[in-house]
C-alpha cells in the first residue's frame, strides 16, 4: 500500500485535501518544502498544479518529470517574494530550530491571500501533554526525550554542513497559531486527520479540567489585560480557547492546519504594543 493511501499516514490526508480543492490549485504555483520523496509533488502535478518541489536532501526525490531543488529553511528560499499561490510543509516544521524564521520565509514568498497548509505530529493532544508530563518525551514508556543519540536524522557532511534533526522541536496548535499569526498569517481551516486512541480513552477523564482551567485563564485575562479594548481581547482569546478545548484536536492524531497569508510579516509590528513599557521594568 502506498503512503498517500494508508490512513495512518498523513500522506492520506494531505492527498484527499489536494483532491477535493483540486479546482482551487489548478495552474496554481504550489511549493512543496520539505518534498521528501515527491509524493505530494507528484499528486499536484496530477491534479492541474504548478508543483515546486524542494528539500534540504533533493537526493531522495523519486518523481520523474520534476526538479526538486535543494534549499535550507536557515538561509531562505530560492523563491522571487509574492510569487506562489500555496505552500505544504507537510512533517516539516517540527524539523526547523527557527520556527518563526521558517513562517516568515514562508509569508515572503507567497502572495497575498495565499495559502499554506501546514502538517505536524499533533503536541496537542492528552497523550502527548501527558507524556510531556511524566517523560518530557514524545511517547511514553516507549521513546526517550530528544537527545543526540535519537534525534539527529540526517548528518551528511559531504553535501550539507546542516543537520537534518528529528522531533526536537515539536510544537503544539497555541505556538504554532502564534508564531503564524506574527508572521503575518491567520487561521483559515482546521483539517482534523484522524483519532489518537490512547488520548480518546483519556478524553473523558482529562476534558472537565481542560475546559475548566482555560475558561479561568480566559476570565482572568479579560479583566487583567488593560492595553487593548475589550473587543480585541475577546476576539484574540475566544481564539485561543476555542483551540484550548476543541475535541478534535485533544484526540487527534496529527495537526493539519490551512493558514491564509492576510499581511506581509514586515508589516506586523506596527500593530503591536509591547508588554514593559521600558527597559529595566517588570
Amino acid at each position: 500500500m502506498k503512503y498517500e493511501d494508508n490512513p495512518k499516514s498523513i500522506k492520506f490526508f494531505v492527498k484527499r485535501y489536494l483532491l477535493t480543492n483540486r479546482e482551487l490549485y489548478k495552474n496554481k504555483k504550489v511549493v512543496d518544502f520539505p518534498a521528501g520523496n515527491g509524493v505530494t509533488s507528484r499528486i499536484l502535478k496530477e491534479i492541474g498544479a504548478i508543483p515546486i518541489p524542494m528539500d534540504l536532501f533533493p537526493e531522495y526525490f523519486e518523481i520523474e518529470g520534476l526538479n526538486c531543488k535543494r534549499a535550507n529553511i536557515k538561509e531562505g528560499l530560492p523563491i522571487d517574494e509574492n510569487s506562489v499561490d500555496a505552500l505544504i510543509c507537510q512533517e516539516g516544521i517540527e524539523h526547523f530550530s527557527d520556527q518563526y524564521q521558517a513562517l516568515k520565509e514562508f509569508n515572503r514568498v507567497l502572495k497575498n491571500n495565499g495559502t499554506l497548509l501546514i502538517t505536524t505530529p499533533n503536541y496537542s493532544n492528552i497523550r502527548a501533554r501527558l507524556s510531556y508530563l511524566l517523560s518530557e518525551s514524545e511517547r511514553f514508556n516507549s521513546t526517550m526525550p530528544p537527545n543526540e543519540l535519537d534525534s539527529i536524522w540526517m548528518s551528511k557532511q559531504e553535501i550539507t554542513d546542516e543537520i537534518y534533526f528529528g522531533h526536537i522541536f515539536l510544537i503544539g496548535i497555541q505556538k504554532l497559531r502564534v508564531l503564524a499569526k506574527l508572521s503575518g498569517f491567520k487561521i483559515k481551516k482546521y483539517h482534523f486527520t484522524r483519532i489518537k486512541s490512547t488520548s480518546f480513552l483519556l478524553f473523558p477523564l482529562f476534558y472537565p479540567f481542560i475546559l475548566i482551567s482555560n475558561w479561568i485563564a480566559y476570565e482572568k485575562n479579560l479583566r487583567k489585560n488593560k492595553d487593548y479594548d475589550t473587543k480585541t481581547k475577546k476576539e484574540v482569546y475566544t481564539e485561543i480557547f476555542k483551540l484550548a478545548i476543541n475535541p478534535k484536536i485533544l484526540v487527534g492524531s496529527n495537526l493539519m492546519v490551512e493558514f491564509e497569508k492576510e499581511e506581509d510579516f514586515k508589516s506586523v509590528a506596527h500593530g503591536l504594543r509591547s508588554k514593559h513599557k521600558q527597559f529595566g521594568t517588570t
